[in-house]
């Protein structure tokens, strides 16, 4: 569920669907709860809200466990 503040995602005018917004379930941020959107604690999307104005460019980044070597030994 949406938290406080959203910022809404457009590519060429259009909202693409997706958003950054706070989470009443702050336990799920970092997990694959959601079908998208970037989920973040509430006390740092109000913070970004505050320091980002409308039309502020915004890159999405591949989710970095995605680039991390399918095993990993320790020793």
């Amino acid at each position: 569920p949406l938290g406080p503040r959203a910022l809404y995602l457009y590519r060429d005018g259009a909202d693409i669907g997706y958003r950054l917004h706070g989470t009443l379930e702050p336990w799920s941020i970092g997990t694959d709860a959601s079908s998208g959107c970037i989920r973040m604690f509430p006390e740092d999307i109000i913070d970004l809200y505050q320091r980002c104005p409308i039309g502020t460019a915004v890159e999405v980044l591949p989710h970095i466990a995605d680039q991390a070597p399918a095993s990993t030994s320790v020793e």
